[in-house]
């Protein structure tokens, strides 16, 4: 066995804010047999994620080594400032989402110590889906994503809403990550390379072999399932419904983010978007999913399903980027997906903390115990109410800027059907968000079901929701920041 040589340790320091978060979930095992305790574990967890983002800034703006090995095509992962720019991004969520866990786990008489486990394993598969530039990378990161959301999804077992989720998830998810695995199997036999960039200098080739279309269509649905886009997007709501609030967060943030990263540097590197029919399919499957996720919206009283909804036309939205710009479109792409992630942590996480104390019956996740919210918690309606406008896309808020990018996306891309697209969800869209919002200050109920703790701002739940707001606001107002951060988050 070869001896581990000083070139093989300096060729990890690109990942090292990856090994950060891999020894975090060591220690907080080892912690557990120990141990137990709420308090410790979420600790170590939420220190060992802190550690790898300001690893990864430190390497980011050049005050820690990050090496100096040239990218290669053949390698299974590559840290370029794709890559980088979304792992912040999933850090700063995986954060959120632990925070908001601690709050709403306190009173569970069950385990609580193993959700820290799962969510850390996860955070490590979204990472390494962002920087996965193989196809046995892109199925092992997006598996290692996916396995443990099962069991998070159905943690709180002892309501039957939540054990319907994870099994639902588990079924649907298996299915499409089968679909995709065919989907790949068919590229690989046409092309003879399961590298990303090496299948772009097949490509010309066998431009028109059914056996490539065949395996490129179904790589698309499987991702198109992860993304919760039309026609696949029938589990969302479902289980967004049922799954623990800090989890759907984590759901509707960390996951969606490493899923569209993948997928606009699989699209991008393979050169598959330079297929009439892929770009076909993406077409197809943006003008669905906008108006499905509007429409369907429109109907729902329960908040969690409405933000379901709303997820798989924001998913349509970034499509149109993609079939739009093409190898231009990764930029704009993670920008978009950022502040969708921030904005839905937001309104996750008030309705998190509106959820705790753990309850079995339920969650508040139905419009009707938001009515009235102004009246007793002025601070906690601004949250909402400006999450609400950002996801609808009105200006003064971040959600306004990345949806005019990508109406001008569009309008480059001289798709005028796809850039009136996005004006009409948009349109539907108000209609939904703002009866959430006339909601809020209706006329307080007698009874009331749900409630925050007194001193909900001054909690690790409640600072982290009114930061995530204040950075939605700060983006909305003064967005040269955002526009020049994400102008470097480009494809090496």
């Amino acid at each position: 066995m070869n001896d581990i040589t000083m070139n093989d340790l300096i060729g990890l320091l690109p990942y090292a804010p990856i090994i950060a978060v891999v020894i975090t979930v060591l220690t907080v095992m080892i912690a557990i047999t120990f141990k137990r305790s709420h308090m410790v574990t979420g600790t170590i967890t939420v220190a060992g994620l802190n550690i790898g983002l300001f690893t990864l800034i430190g390497q980011m703006i050049g005050v820690i080594d990050s090496g100096s090995i040239a990218p290669n095509a053949e390698q299974l992962f590559v840290i370029d400032n794709f890559a980088q720019f979304n792992m912040v991004v999933i850090f700063i969520c995986a954060l959120a989402c632990c925070t908001l866990s601690y709050a709403y786990l306190a009173n569970l008489k069950d385990n609580k110590e193993e959700l820290y486990l799962l969510m850390l394993l996860s955070t490590i598969g979204a990472l390494l889906m962002v920087s996965a530039q193989h196809m046995a990378s892109f199925f092992m990161s997006l598996e290692m994503l996916s396995v443990p959301l099962y069991g998070l999804l159905a943690y709180t077992y002892m309501r039957n809403q939540s054990l319907e989720s994870g099994l639902k998830y588990l079924v649907l998810s298996a299915t499409a990550s089968a679909t995709l695995l065919m989907g790949m199997a068919f590229i690989y036999a046409e092309v003879g390379s399961l590298a990303f960039k090496p299948i772009s200098m097949e490509l010309g080739n066998i431009f028109e072999s059914p056996l490539l279309i065949l395996g490129a269509a179904m790589m698309m649905f499987g991702i198109a399932f992860k993304l919760s886009a039309a026609p696949f997007h029938m589990w969302t709501p479902d289980v967004y419904e049922g799954a623990p609030a800090p989890i759907a967060t984590f759901l509707a943030s960390v996951s969606k983010v490493a899923m569209m990263a993948l997928a606009v540097r699989f699209l991008i590197d393979t050169a598959l978007l330079a297929l009439p029919s892929v770009q076909m399919l993406l077409m197809v499957m943006a003008t669905l999913s906008i108006l499905v996720g509007n429409l369907l919206a429109v109907r729902q009283t329960s908040l969690k399903r409405l933000l379901g909804y709303s997820s798989i036309a924001h998913m349509g939205y970034v499509m149109i980027v993609i079939v739009s710009i093409g190898s231009a479109a990764d930029s704009i792409s993670s920008m978009y997906m950022a502040v969708y992630a921030f904005t839905s942590i937001g309104a996750f996480g008030v309705v998190t903390l509106m959820s705790s104390p753990y309850r079995l019956s339920g969650e508040a996740d139905e419009l009707t115990h938001y009515q009235g919210l102004f009246w007793r918690r002025p601070v906690l309606t601004a949250v909402m109410t400006i999450m609400m406008l950002s996801l609808a896309g009105i200006p003064l808020t971040a959600g306004f800027i990345t949806k005019l990018f990508a109406i001008l996306a569009a309008v480059q891309g001289t798709n005028w059907f796809l850039a009136a697209m996005i004006i009409l969800g948009s349109a539907i869209g108000l209609f939904y968000y703002l009866r959430v919002l006339l909601t809020l200050f209706k006329r307080p109920k007698q009874f009331i079901e749900f409630d925050v703790s007194g001193q909900w701002g001054i909690r690790t739940g409640g600072i982290m929701v009114i930061a995530v707001t204040a950075i939605i606001l700060f983006f909305g107002i003064l967005p040269n920041s955002m526009i020049e951060w994400a102008s470097l988050a480009r494809i090496w």
